[in-house]
């Protein structure tokens, strides 16, 4: 048994020392980084303007975007970019393109300021969202497709390597972000945010530059499949023409992955797998949606929530992602969700502690450290089991329609987050009682399908 458990444990620790963890921390981070951007410096650029609690919740709608990424989904992942695909692959094309959008947005933003241009602030957010979302689409792919369909471990590891990618992106970035807005605020510049997102541009320029690195997979055998699903679509309408054309391209780029992940999984369990997705994180994106703005009203400064909730957070976070991922290795994806989603709502009862308690720093402390432990199993476990879902035929379409969906729990219902708080007379303790009872619908979901979900690669 001693000798079944040490190889078991250097199997998994082999899995992180593959060199394609490195390319998948890179694409994590770059996928994180944008949250930074229209999450928490977002939020506290309003907060400090004077927007109101209700207002930043509802201005997260732009968030929404990642919710029907989806929808044009199919058409990122069958459109190549004439000539740039060709030199540095179709997914880098598509994820350099994106980051360029990001970039600039950025700049735009150096340019305003919310009080007196709020609707132009919000629309370039939602640019920064809409460029985030597209290209969270390809990266996601990209990842994926960096390890074969076979290698189950391989998976549950580049998925924690990713997320701990991810967080790393969102954190570090968001520490950067508030250390510098603080510094340049107690130096007396009016402009410290807008003098901000500049030097965050300058992470964007890096991170492109180590893309340019990243090997991408030949597409000859998908564009051979996708094309056959084309034409089988058009020999079935039974002429050649143009519009048979438009339909058999329309009609295996769109409905050819909805069909072949209900043909995988069948109509019933497949709906109930995206009712789990769905409902899973609803909890956690409420908590998460209000918590700057919580920690700044009961007093903490934004030196404190970069060291407690990014730094502190990063670190605990990026572990036990890692851990996270050795046990979804030894004891699977499914198991490893419902440890997770009652560890999440364990987790966000600590947040009403430290609401009725008041401001204590190692509450604080306590706090994003348990949660952030229970976020990055939960995460870890989440992307694994979807990542494990995928048809590689349609890999950026099916992992962007489960990701979607799950997002829509954690962008669109969770905007209402901020009247929530404001509806129950600012009470943050009940609060965080209520996001931590979000999570009992999905686990009664995953608890009637635990046997029926079939899972690619084992």
């Amino acid at each position: 048994m001693r000798d079944f458990m040490t190889s078991h444990f250097m199997t998994s620790l082999a899995a992180y020392r593959d060199r394609r963890m490195i390319r998948i921390l890179l694409l994590g981070a770059m996928s994180g980084f944008p949250w930074v951007l229209i999450g928490s410096s977002l939020s506290l650029w309003l907060n400090e303007d004077g927007l109101s609690r209700s207002a930043i919740g509802w201005a997260g709608l732009i968030f929404s975007i990642y919710a029907i990424n989806f929808f044009w989904a199919p058409l990122i992942d069958r459109i190549r970019i004439p000539g740039l695909a060709r030199k540095i692959g179709q997914r880098k094309a598509w994820i350099l393109c994106f980051q360029i959008v990001i970039l600039l947005a950025l700049l735009a933003w150096s340019l305003l300021r919310p009080a007196e241009d709020i609707w132009l602030v919000m629309a370039i957010g939602l640019v920064i969202a809409t460029a985030s979302a597209s290209q969270d689409i390809t990266i996601d792919a990209l990842r994926i497709e960096q390890i074969d369909a076979s290698e189950k471990s391989a998976m549950a590891a580049g998925a924690a390597i990713h997320v701990t990618g991810w967080w790393s992106g969102y954190k570090i970035g968001g520490i950067i972000a508030l250390f510098s807005a603080d510094f340049l605020q107690n130096a007396g510049f009016e402009n410290y945010w807008q003098l901000t997102f500049i030097g965050l541009g300058g992470l964007v320029v890096l991170a492109n530059i180590g893309l340019l690195f990243i090997p991408e997979a030949s597409a000859n055998a998908r564009i051979e499949a996708q094309n056959k699903a084309e034409a089988d679509i058009v020999k079935k309408l039974g002429t050649n023409n143009y519009f048979a054309r438009f339909i058999g391209f329309l009609g295996s780029t769109v409905w050819g992955p909805l069909a072949s992940f209900f043909r995988q999984n069948g109509v019933a369990i497949g709906l109930g797998i995206l009712s789990f997705v769905l409902l899973f994180k609803i909890g956690e994106a409420f908590m998460g949606k209000m918590s700057l703005i919580f920690y700044s009203e009961i007093g903490f400064s934004k030196s404190d929530i970069a060291l407690y909730s990014k730094g502190l957070g990063w670190i605990t976070t990026v572990a036990f992602t890692l851990l996270g991922g050795f046990f979804a290795i030894r004891s699977g994806a499914v198991r490893a969700l419902f440890i997770a989603g009652i560890a999440m709502a364990a987790t966000n009862v600590m947040f009403s502690v430290l609401a009725w308690t008041g401001k204590s720093e190692w509450v604080f402390a306590l706090a994003v450290l348990l949660d952030d432990i229970a976020a990055a199993f939960a995460t870890v476990a989440f992307v694994t089991f979807i990542s494990l879902l995928v048809d590689r035929t349609y890999t950026a379409t099916q992992y962007a329609l489960l990701a979607s969906i799950g997002t829509i729990g954690r962008t669109t219902l969770a905007a209402s987050s901020g009247a929530m708080v404001d509806g129950l007379g600012g009470d943050w303790g009940l609060f965080f009682v209520i996001t931590a009872l979000m999570v009992i619908p999905s686990l009664c979901l995953l608890w009637l399908l635990r046997h029926k979900i079939q899972l690619n690669g084992g």
